[in-house]
């Protein structure tokens, strides 16, 4: 995956970022005989569509889940406002309003999920794929849409313990 897409940073604005395993996008780059994937959203999609039904890197589960989804919370009102998290079993989706600079955010958020995975699994070496998606949402309409998306993506892939994937602090009226 190319580590230089290009990233909307501006503090305040509402980010849908979604960051994969890399285990996950190494499978799908192989299987696809792909060496770079670009950064369009037809493309993320048909990713996020594989990831969804793949093994591959899917490390993501059981106890795991909770652990992700604290530490995702602890970050709440100190780096970003969170408005909703779901964690799949290879890739996450966070949604939420930047308060610092998305490198910095991504860059504290993947290297604590990987410390606090890694000891829990007893593993080490690489957890997350080097880039990350990144969009900017600007109208409540495409906040609605992403909001939804997060929120129902693990009932929409048929995992059995979907209830426990999603975290979220917003719902429409």
């Amino acid at each position: 995956m190319s580590g230089n897409l290009f990233h909307i940073d501006q503090k305040n604005t509402v980010q849908f970022v979604t960051f994969r395993t890399h285990e996950s996008v190494a499978y799908y780059l192989k299987k696809h005989n792909k060496k770079i994937i670009e950064s369009t959203s037809k493309q993320q999609h048909q990713l996020d569509q594989f990831l969804d039904t793949s093994r591959a890197g899917a490390i993501l589960n059981n106890e795991t889940i909770p652990l992700l989804i604290s530490l995702f919370k602890s970050k709440d009102k100190i780096e970003y406002n969170l408005f909703a998290v779901s964690i799949m079993p290879n890739h996450v989706h966070l949604l939420f309003q930047q308060l610092k600079p998305l490198s910095l955010i991504m860059h504290n958020v993947k290297g604590s999920s990987a410390f606090i995975i890694n000891k829990y699994s007893s593993e080490s070496g690489k957890l997350w794929e080097k880039s990350y998606y990144d969009k900017a949402i600007r109208t409540e309409k495409q906040f609605q849409m992403t909001y939804q998306y997060i929120k129902n993506n693990a009932y929409k892939a048929e995992l059995e313990d979907a209830n426990k994937r999603f975290y979220g602090v917003y719902e429409s009226e």
